[in-house]
């Protein structure tokens, strides 16, 4: 396994800079965003497929450093209703397009989250059951709704575009989206085909009380990237309100859960089995850093997760 960083985590930077910052750290990949949830200041895939010289001037920035790309990431949701759906759904494209164009072979993205009915106009995570109200349990027929009429159709129809480029995309279980767990990722994947591996990251999972240990044995030959994120569930909080916790990322002292550094929710005896398993599962690619903590600094945290990575990858 080999070490990445997601761009994201310097948007304050220039594409130049962020390189500069990267290659400091003696890293050699990056995963790089342009498209989805904005801003993407290091370029748009939609601007890069149109403009032979800006695409020149970012593939300038990489050679030159001697520098490679890991994936493309346009996290987002492309299945959302209105003008968000279309942009992100756009920028999925776009994406896949531009991967194409630099031989790049894995996209990194989110599932998407339907509404509950064609006439709703905001997304609807369906999170506790589909069986209530009990006399009628119109859940049910949302959920299904948002699968077989949303999601299957729309993702079938990209798995063509990606097919034709050839892109494989690893979708990140993430909060707030269709596919946010195992089950719900090996339910898209059978509808849609290989092309759809999943992005695991970790930290969602231990968020929810999963164990990415286990999933990664559950998901052999189908992890296509691996995120390397950290989360800790709050001692105290969590034993009063539980781990659902839909207040703003920004509250972290009095939020039930949090993502950290890697090393501050998870010990390294975690993380070496953690891709241990992983390696005997097959899995010997990327491992990219998405470093969102917010108890300390960009640089400390990504200094931080870079050294309990670099110490307990398996390579």
């Amino acid at each position: 396994m080999y070490l990445s960083i997601c761009t994201g985590v310097y948007g304050d930077f220039s594409f130049a800079e962020t390189l500069d910052k990267v290659k400091a750290h003696g890293l050699d990949y990056v995963e790089v965003c342009v498209g989805g949830w904005g801003p993407n200041p290091h370029g748009l895939a939609s601007e890069l497929i149109k403009d032979d010289a800006k695409l020149e001037e970012f593939k300038n920035e990489l050679a030159k450093r001697d520098m490679h790309i890991s994936a493309l990431n346009c996290s987002g949701n492309p299945l959302c209703p209105g003008e968000i759906g279309k942009k992100h759904s756009d920028t999925a494209y776009d994406t896949v397009t531009l991967a194409g164009k630099l031989g790049v072979k894995t996209v990194v993205m989110m599932s998407g989250l339907p509404a509950a009915c064609p006439t709703d106009q905001t997304p609807n995570w369906i999170t506790s059951t589909q069986s209530l109200p009990c006399d009628k349990p119109y859940l049910i027929e949302a959920y299904r709704y948002q699968w077989e009429d949303v999601a299957i159709p729309w993702w079938k129809e990209f798995v063509k575009h990606c097919d034709a480029n050839g892109v494989r995309i690893a979708i990140e279980e993430f909060p707030g989206q269709l596919v946010y767990n195992v089950s719900t990722f090996k339910k898209l994947r059978a509808a849609v085909g290989e092309t759809v591996g999943i992005n695991l990251d970790p930290s969602h999972l231990m968020a929810f009380g999963a164990d990415p240990i286990a999933s990664a044995r559950a998901l052999k030959g189908m992890i296509y990237y691996v995120h390397g994120k950290d989360a800790r569930i709050e001692r105290g909080l969590s034993d009063i309100d539980g781990i659902i916790d839909n207040s703003c990322v920004e509250d972290i002292e009095t939020r039930t859960w949090n993502y950290v550094a890697v090393g501050c929710g998870h010990d390294l005896k975690w993380w070496k089995e953690f891709f241990s398993v992983l390696s005997m599962g097959g899995y010997k690619g990327v491992v990219a850093l998405e470093m969102e903590d917010l108890t300390m600094s960009v640089e400390a945290g990504v200094t931080t997760s870079i050294e309990a990575l670099e110490a307990t990858i398996s390579k």
